[in-house]
């Protein structure tokens, strides 16, 4: 590894981190030109895990000895050239605008992400995030996914980027451990339209989460997936949709879907939080 101590938050060689966009560090027409900023060792341990490249890192001076790890770790699969630029944390609060309650940043190349056919292939349950924008939500509908046996997410084309430096963090790096792509990649028309029929010729049930006069019980749906294959009603590949946390899943969406369910609740509430119902349908609806 470089070790550069730096003398200016103003140095341009650390510009990636201050003063680019999340849009900028996308680079939509180049994915592979693109960028993202990992944040905190674990998700940085992670990324690399999965054969993420590494560009560059920033590092709090007080965490370079905790991280020596992740430094031969790059030493080994990427050579020794990786700068990490040194700050203080002062500087480093100065260059993000806050402070890092995990002292390290890595930037990071994107990749080309994966077809929908390749994400799903094998896979008996998945998951569809359908304009999803907080990225809060993103990171941990991904992280119940990955630690609840979800075999692939699908992301649609106007939901938030799992790779958002907020969303990568609140997922605690597993959106680097478990399959996922964006349906229909930047077309906005593509979904639910043509994602649907997608969904339906690769052999998914669709059932989207929604509060709905004829939905079924969360209940009724686990019964279905778990009643044998000779059952009529039994569900062989099942694609949860779960909706943006203000207006839920589109009219169209939902008229589209071979199911709609909700899950029970008490005392006069009436829905949850996305996070906290991806969970609760995850944990449910897990193959046994």
């Amino acid at each position: 590894m470089q070790f550069i101590h730096l003398d200016s938050i103003d140095d341009e060689r650390v510009a990636a981190y201050t003063n680019l966009t999340e849009i900028q560090l996308r680079n939509r027409l180049e994915p592979s030109k693109g960028l993202f900023i990992a944040e905190s060792p674990k998700v940085i341990d992670r990324a690399l895990a999965s054969g993420r490249e590494p560009i560059s890192l920033l590092v709090e001076e007080p965490w370079i000895d905790g991280m020596s790890r992740t430094f031969v770790c790059i030493d080994e699969h990427w050579g020794g050239d990786i700068p990490v630029y040194v700050a203080s944390p002062e500087q480093l609060k100065r260059l993000t605008g806050y402070r890092l309650h995990r002292g390290a940043l890595a930037a990071m190349r994107r990749w080309t992400l994966p077809s929908v056919e390749e994400v799903c292939r094998g896979a008996r349950r998945i998951a569809v995030m359908e304009n999803i924008v907080d990225h809060t939500n993103v990171g941990a509908l991904m992280r119940s996914a990955a630690a609840l046996d979800v075999d692939a997410v699908l992301v649609t084309p106007s939901c938030g980027d799992p790779l958002y430096r907020r969303a990568a963090r609140v997922s605690m790096g597993t959106v680097f451990q478990i399959p996922w792509t964006r349906i229909g990649g930047d077309d906005k028309h593509y979904w639910p339209f043509t994602g649907m029929r997608e969904l339906h010729d690769l052999g998914f049930t669709t059932v989207a989460m929604a509060l709905e006069d004829d939905s079924v019980s969360l209940d009724e749906l686990v019964r279905r997936l778990n009643n044998g294959p000779a059952e009529t009603d039994h569900i062989d590949r099942l694609a949860l949709i779960f909706g943006t946390e203000g207006d839920g899943l589109s009219h169209h969406t939902i008229s589209r879907a071979d199911l709609t369910v909700k899950i029970p609740m008490s005392h006069g509430v009436d829905s949850l939080n996305v996070a906290a119902s991806s969970a609760v349908a995850f944990y449910s609806t897990a193959i046994r």
